[in-house]
């Protein structure tokens, strides 16, 4: 393999998962945090404490403050920022020499849809506007079932590398074919974005049936398939109005695969959000959806379904799509329906 040198910006549990991975595989990798107790316990103590607490990172994974200094040099770039920063972020290193001319490989991890005053736009697309021309169709998304926890524990991974730059997918995949990280390219950046994104709202509405499963004469593991069958057609649906070119990107590791993950597994916090809608009343602590959205922090960790659940219904509403599920906790986040008339709602329908 040969080792290549690798930029990760930002410092949350994917980022640092990622980078414990890659370098783990012998890259040379460095993760930028804005929190000086983050580089630190990462670089003395080989673990991010703040949000990858009790996972210990590969000791030759070094984190710094540095935004510049990160990006400098690096053959690849990976951004791992949250989507609401990610055009700012960029910023402040796009005229490193390497970025300037375009010699470093960009990608990101960021889910979601990125809101601004003319719609939500995808990751890449937000990236591109904020990098030099010879970034424009070059940069590449990163997306499957993948926690953060397993990554770090080195647990074998699936993910994806799209890019409509074939050779820079192809070179991503390359680069992350390392021990524990199984990588494939894709050349369906918008399928693939679409999945990442609204898999977290389908995610939200499993975790509210699973907490009402648990006592429920009418719903259980029957009814949990038939969301998640369901909600995969609506991510289909989504990704085929906005662009999506390949129907195999559904049925693949990025469609069903991260689905499957983030709706059943212990870590995601999107299914413990609609957990907590039930079994802690979680909602009664906001007004509406823009309330929730304007005080997130108040939940204590970050659910993107909620967050993405608001461009979802923009998007369809604009392209006269019928989602009857991320219609629902659209509703219900919105506090226009309880999350039991949602269900209800829902396994009524035909």
């Amino acid at each position: 393999m040969e080792v290549k040198t690798v930029g990760i910006i930002g410092g949350g549990a994917w980022g640092t998962a990622l980078g414990c991975a890659l370098a783990r595989g012998g890259h040379t990798v460095q993760v930028w945090a804005m929190e000086p107790d983050v580089t630190e316990s990462i670089n003395k103590e080989h673990e991010n404490k703040r949000y990858l607490p009790g996972y210990k990172l590969f000791p030759t994974l070094t984190a710094s403050c540095d935004i510049r200094q990160v990006a400098t040099d690096k053959d690849f770039i990976i951004m791992a920022s949250p989507s609401l920063y990610l055009a700012d972020t960029i910023r402040r290193f796009i005229d490193v020499p390497n970025v300037a001319d375009g010699r470093s490989i960009i990608g990101s991890l960021t889910k979601g849809f990125v809101p601004t005053e003319n719609g939500p736009k995808f990751v890449l697309e937000t990236m591109e506007s904020a990098l030099p021309e010879c970034y424009k169709n070059a940069t590449v998304y990163i997306a499957g079932p993948s926690h953060a926890e397993e990554v770090a524990l080195g647990k074998i991974t699936g993910l994806i590398a799209a890019s409509e730059h074939h050779r820079n997918a192809i070179r991503m995949r390359d680069m992350m074919r390392v021990q524990g990280l199984m990588v494939y390219a894709s050349f369906d950046t918008i399928g693939v974005q679409v999945c990442a994104a609204v898999k977290n709202v389908i995610a939200v509405v499993y975790g509210s049936l699973d907490a009402l499963a648990e006592t429920s004469d009418v719903f259980g593991d029957n009814t949990e398939s038939l969301l998640l069958a369901a909600g995969l057609n609506e991510i289909q649906s989504i990704g085929f109005a906005l662009g999506a070119t390949h129907p195999q990107t559904f049925t693949s590791i990025s469609g069903v695969g991260d689905l499957d993950v983030t709706c059943k597994s212990k870590y995601g916090r999107n299914r413990r959000f609609g957990q907590d809608i039930i079994k802690t009343d979680m909602l009664s602590r906001f007004e509406n959806l823009d309330d929730l959205i304007a005080n997130v922090k108040k939940v204590g960790y970050l659910p993107e379904g909620a967050i993405a659940c608001k461009y979802v219904h923009q998007i369809a509403e604009e392209k006269k799509l019928r989602l009857p599920i991320c219609d629902a906790l659209y509703r219900v986040l919105n506090k226009e329906l309880t999350p039991q008339e949602c269900m209800m709602e829902l396994v009524g329908r035909r």
